[in-house]
């Protein structure tokens, strides 16, 4: 075989080889599962920054990975066919927030799960620890319990006189936003009013709510993040104004949507972050072995708006600390 030839066949060679290893790349396209407890529209800003910290790391719907989209629109009998769903099309992650995480575990003890939940995922049994998840689960927590102490303190900061102040929240909904609350209260000085709201709610939930708040001569309404308050969280809001009672919460979205002060985590880089789990479950990593992560940064968010509707001033060194205020 001449000198010719034989350069010709590995040229050759080498091209198959290049062109093999191409299609397979080709071929990688990852697909992930997300599968959202409430509407499109409720969980947008959770989903988009998801989407936006994929794409900074390369990832690009429709070229290196698809995304199953499955929303439960606040119906939690539908969440476990949802989670079945996504396990029979064999996703390569599921994606899932507050109480799909629960359906999605349920579904499957394989294939790998990241969640974005504000619930204790060791209380919950989703993880052995945040350090070492040791199952199939990891994600990040958005640390509401930790937190909810801190909120009462605001809220006494930007009403100094208020005495008496009533906490919706969901039993079923597992961490310690009460308990939290309940705890700093007296040395506050403000008695505590507790508006249980069952799963699943009944339609007249919201009135009720606020209804229980004001036979108890409550003075604010607190918000404990859980699916009935967010996906409810504009006629609740709406309906304590006309009371002229003000709203606490933990995140941005319910100042936007009338709420006088929130203290908590930032959603959107939360959510951005869950992007990095993924990444490195595509790339070989185990849920087991990646730690669950913990926010470090806090925003509060203060709105002057529903302050003007109810007839309150927020003292001006509360206003200085405020990482946003909506005029």
């Amino acid at each position: 075989m001449s000198l010719k030839v034989l350069l010709f066949a590995v040229a050759v060679v080498m091209l198959a080889s290049v062109q093999s290893a191409e299609a397979q790349q080709a071929k990688k396209v990852a697909r992930i599962g997300l599968l959202v407890p409430g509407s499109q529209s409720a969980f947008a800003i959770r989903t988009d920054a998801l989407r936006q910290g994929l794409r900074e790391l390369g990832y690009v719907e429709g070229q290196n990975i698809v995304i199953e989209y499955r929303y439960g629109e606040g119906k939690t009998d539908r969440f476990p066919d949802l989670a079945a769903e996504l396990v029979r099309l064999k996703v390569d992650v599921i994606v899932t927030f507050s109480a799909g995480v629960t359906a999605a575990k349920r579904a499957t003890g394989t294939i790998p799960i990241v969640f974005g939940t504000s619930q204790n995922p060791v209380g919950m049994a989703y993880v052995a620890s945040l350090a070492r998840p040791g199952g199939n689960l990891t994600g990040v927590t958005f640390l509401t319990d930790e937190l909810s102490g801190k909120r009462l303190e605001l809220l006494k900061e930007a009403i100094p006189g208020i005495s008496r102040a009533a906490i919706v929240w969901e039993p079923a909904h597992v961490d310690n936003e009460f308990k939290g609350m309940q705890a700093v209260a007296p040395g506050l000085g403000v008695r505590f009013q507790s508006v249980e709201v069952p799963r699943p709610a009944r339609p007249d939930e919201v009135a009720r709510a606020i209804r229980a708040a004001l036979d108890g001569r409550a003075e604010a309404v607190i918000l404990a993040p859980g699916g009935f308050t967010i996906f409810n969280r504009k006629p609740i809001i709406e309906l304590a104004a006309k009371s002229r009672l003000p709203v606490i919460s933990a995140w941005r979205i319910f100042a936007d949507d009338g709420a006088l002060l929130t203290y908590g985590p930032n959603l959107s880089e939360i959510s951005g972050r869950i992007a990095y789990f993924v990444d490195r479950i595509l790339k070989g990593a185990k849920p087991a072995d990646l730690p669950v992560e913990q926010p470090t940064k806090f925003e509060m968010v203060i709105n002057l708006k529903a302050a003007k509707q109810i007839g309150l001033t927020i003292p001006p060194n509360l206003l200085a600390r405020a990482d946003r205020v909506i005029r």
